[in-house]
């Protein structure tokens, strides 16, 4: 089922449940401006939609596909693909990719028919402030409808970007304090959600900028300022991202930096361990000899005091090695 607004020439909404081709018929032959909202309809609402309003078959497949964001002009109308972005909910797993929606608005002159195969609250939000609104939002044609639609998805956008940002923080926060495995996994997975989001962005920003600097069929020169603002919106978008993918990138080397002096630090003592055992090991080593006592072969043998003198020489010199090591800075 698809939802109709439309708006008389008196400025009155009146809003009606699509059931059938003939509901939309009716509703597409009223005067004034009509939006057919088909969001979380099936391909059957896409096909009563392209047929009613004469949609072109290759911008009907371009957003029953989905993909990048694009601009494209017909002869009635101007496709806009866009892609509305779902914030990280508790039920997400640490691997779970950014997840998107692809969103079709079909701009004539007269009629918006905007569609995708899920509901989206930026649809809702903008099709209720119609309903309830006055002013400017019942005074504009259909492009400034999908204006709004747009700038409400870029909301969303940094209300994403937001939550990447507190991500970050709270990934420094644990490398400062003690870096593990689970950080490494964290960090990594911020990085791929930057660039996945970076990957929905950029071409949006591009598409916008068609709307905005261009001249697009039913796009009135008015309604193009309010694109640009939607454009620099944007345009500060990808110069977050990029910059939040650099932290997360400086996270990462911070991350192996700190594991690697942990390991240095490691291996220095385990040198320093080996550095006073071995002369002890020498020393062993030489007495563990089997040489009967003689003036010749290791007279101190068959001295009174040759075993505890051995020890302590032994002692002396870890200490001596101890002292040493401790003076240099390396314990």
């Amino acid at each position: 089922m698809m939802d109709a607004v439309v708006r008389g020439p008196d400025g009155a909404v009146q809003t009606t449940a699509i059931e059938s081709a003939a509901d939309l018929a009716m509703v597409r032959d009223s005067d004034g401006v009509t939006w057919i909202d088909a969001t979380g309809g099936d391909e059957s609402a896409l096909a009563l939609v392209s047929e009613a309003f004469d949609l072109h078959d290759l911008s009907a497949d371009d957003v029953r596909a989905g993909g990048r964001a694009k601009v494209e002009e017909f002869d009635e109308y101007t496709l806009l693909r866009v892609n509305s972005v779902k914030r990280r909910t508790d039920s997400w797993t640490v691997t779970d990719p950014i997840r998107d929606v692809s969103v079709g608005l079909f701009v004539g002159s007269d009629w918006l028919v905007s569609y995708s195969m899920e509901p989206l609250a930026a649809i809702d939000d903008v099709r209720d402030a119609l309903v309830r609104g006055r002013g400017r939002i019942r005074e504009r044609g259909p492009d400034f409808l999908a204006y709004l639609v747009v700038t409400t998805l870029v909301e969303e956008y940094f209300r994403v970007l937001d939550d990447l940002e507190a991500r970050l923080e709270g990934i420094e926060d644990a490398v400062i304090d003690g870096p593990s495995s689970v950080t490494l996994e964290e960090i990594n997975d911020v990085r791929r959600d930057l660039l996945a989001f970076r990957r929905l962005v950029w071409p949006t920003r591009e598409a916008i900028a068609t709307l905005a600097l261009g001249d697009v069929t039913n796009i009135d020169e008015l309604t193009r300022r309010y694109y640009r603002d939607a454009y620099e919106e944007l345009v500060e978008l990808v110069e977050l991202t990029e910059t939040y993918r650099d932290l997360a990138s400086g996270s990462r080397d911070i991350y192996l930096n700190t594991v690697a002096m942990s390991t240095n630090e490691v291996m220095k003592k385990l040198t320093v361990v080996a550095t006073i055992v071995l002369p002890l090991t020498f020393v062993a080593g030489v007495y563990g000899m089997n040489f009967e006592g003689s003036p010749y072969n290791m007279p101190e043998l068959a001295w009174t005091f040759g075993y505890p003198a051995t020890m302590l020489g032994m002692l002396a010199v870890a200490v001596i090695l101890l002292v040493y090591f401790r003076r240099e800075g390396w314990l």
